[in-house]
């Protein structure tokens, strides 16, 4: 596919596809993302595309790839069920402790810009190694590195006046259970 083909594919189709994705999803910034991402998609693959199929072509890689963002999150969204603490052992203050917490980390993922999520999720949710990162998403590791470090970084911000109350509520729940294996 040349340039021209290329751009040409871009101006037709980009703004269908964007509208598409916001449909779906309700968000601009993920929408344009996976927009981008569709296209520079057909780019790397320098994939021929015919004109008569372009559009449900586009369509589909995009929804695909919306697909898989989407449970991407959904499994980070679900970190707190996955790594459960049995709530029936704790005071009722220590579950309105661990319900906030919750909340504020799911706030924070939210709000974290979607590129450094999406490494977040990928070294944290997934278990990968910063260079297997970076070969899936074409990037550097130091650029994988960065972007960690950013994330964390609005981690530590959104997160920070909960940090006390997190090291209490760990140390006390630590104490609790050291007590009662003793006994």
């Amino acid at each position: 596919m040349t340039r021209e083909e290329f751009t040409r594919l871009f101006d037709l189709y980009f703004g269908d596809v964007r509208k598409y994705i916001l449909y779906r999803s309700g968000n601009e910034e993920i929408a344009t993302d996976i927009a981008q991402d569709t296209f520079m998609r057909i780019w790397e693959k320098q994939m021929l595309i015919e004109q008569k199929t372009a559009k449900n072509l586009l369509i589909k890689i995009a929804r695909d790839l919306y697909i898989n963002r989407y449970h991407k999150e959904k499994k980070a969204f679900n970190f707190f069920e996955t790594y459960q603490i049995n709530e029936d052992g704790l005071t009722p203050e220590d579950q309105l402790n661990f319900h906030d917490l919750k909340l504020a980390y799911e706030n924070a993922l939210k709000t974290m810009p979607e590129k450094q999520r999406e490494v977040f999720l990928m070294s944290r949710i997934e278990e990968l190694k910063y260079k297997e990162i970076a070969d899936q998403l074409g990037l550097s590791v130091k650029a994988i590195e960065k972007r960690m470090s950013l994330a964390l970084d609005h981690l530590k911000t959104h997160l920070k006046d909960k940090v006390t109350h997190i090291v209490l509520w760990i140390a006390r729940l630590f104490f609790c259970m050291t007590y009662k294996s003793e006994k």
